[in-house]
């Protein structure tokens, strides 16, 4: 008895120091700042009141993913009791939930809809990315859940750390595919690298690495991920307030540093096709962060800023803390946030300021 007794204590304060050195990290590595783009004309919006519509008893936790499919169908990917992802219609009535009970539902993070219509999971606490089929079937998983026993990932590891491996992730964060089904995963929490799959899941090459960086082509916590109709390939490099893009092969061909954190990205379809990315306000709401973050940004892919919209708030209408965004319509924007435990739908109307011009642009 007092060795069992033992060991639960040991385990117990373990399992605390872990977590304190997880939320060190997401805490003080994440310093939120002003975006530094001057005279952004502002868009006026609406949020749908009452968009989601849950059966009784049945409720969201943080609202994590959202993504919608060809159908106009809303798929939340939720963390409550347990991780979760439900689907609802266009009108945002409940339809289904997908995957109750899977091994890959431990601690949600992102969630895409291919154009085939299927559904993809990127799950930080297993470190895998799964696709359901529009049935709600696994079609593919690429990553591997660590065994139980050794607990989430520390994020920074403790020690020397070895290199990133091929297709096993650490805390991965999104997942996007360019025109060819090739694969691209944000990695992400523990990693600091964006990987190349191609449609089958077999690896092809990665920039960044295990350890973070502030340098071009370097990321801290690469936290989303988008890809353009050339293949060129959008990273949210929340750690170091910028986006970072890519050509196809990896390769960096401009740095926006002008819109604040970029905790998450999102490309609409087109054929004329814009850029969203969100400034969020921090977890935690640390003192005067409500007075500079909050805000979504529309952009050219180019980086011109063609406006801003929304701004940190608890009431409908603001937003505490967006994790995801769906931009499948760029005229209505779906964002998941996590501290509201909610998502809005937001109607945006025209604006008449002048776009903001990029200012910074990496050598090709």
């Amino acid at each position: 008895m007092t060795r069992c007794l033992t060991s639960t204590v040991l385990a117990g304060l373990l399992f605390a120091a872990a977590g304190m050195q997880v939320g060190l990290y997401d805490t003080t590595a994440f310093a939120q700042v002003k975006a530094t783009a001057q005279n952004v004309p502002e868009i006026p919006y609406d949020s749908v009141p009452n968009f989601i519509k849950l059966p009784p008893g049945l409720y969201l936790g943080e609202a994590i993913g959202v993504a919608t499919n060809s159908k106009g169908h809303v798929f939340v990917y939720t963390r409550s009791a347990n991780t979760r992802l439900f689907e609802f219609d266009q009108n945002g009535t409940f339809v289904r939930e997908i995957g109750e009970g899977a091994y890959n539902f431990e601690f949600a993070h992102s969630v895409r809809v291919d154009k085939d219509d299927n559904i993809w999971v990127v799950d930080e606490g297993t470190n895998t990315i799964v696709r359901y089929n529009p049935e709600g079937h696994i079609t593919m998983v690429i990553g591997r859940r660590p065994p139980a026993v050794q607990g989430q990932l520390i994020a920074p590891p403790q020690g020397p750390t070895p290199p990133a491996a091929k297709y096993t992730f650490g805390r991965p964060t999104d997942v996007a595919w360019d025109p060819q089904g090739n694969i691209f995963i944000s990695d992400g929490y523990v990693n600091h690298r964006v990987v190349k799959f191609d449609k089958n899941g077999r690896f092809l090459k990665q920039v960044g690495s295990e350890r973070p960086g502030n340098e071009p082509s370097q990321f801290n916590t690469p936290h989303g991920i988008a890809v353009d109709a050339n293949g060129n390939v959008y990273v949210a490099d929340r750690g170091n307030n910028r986006m970072q893009v890519f050509d196809n092969n990896l390769v960096l061909r401009n740095i926006y540093d002008n819109i604040g954190v970029s905790w998450t990205v999102c490309i609409s379809p087109g054929p004329h096709q814009y850029l969203f990315t969100s400034n969020s306000n921090p977890n935690g709401n640390t003192p005067g962060s409500w007075d500079i973050t909050g805000e979504i940004y529309k952009m050219e892919l180019d980086g011109t800023i063609l406006g801003k919209f929304g701004h940190a708030g608890k009431q409908l209408g603001g937003f505490q803390v967006v994790h995801m965004m769906d931009c499948r319509n760029p005229d209505q924007i779906i964002v998941a946030e996590i501290e509201s435990w909610r998502v809005q739908k937001l109607m945006l109307k025209p604006t008449t300021g002048a776009p903001v011009r990029p200012t910074t642009t990496a050598a090709r």
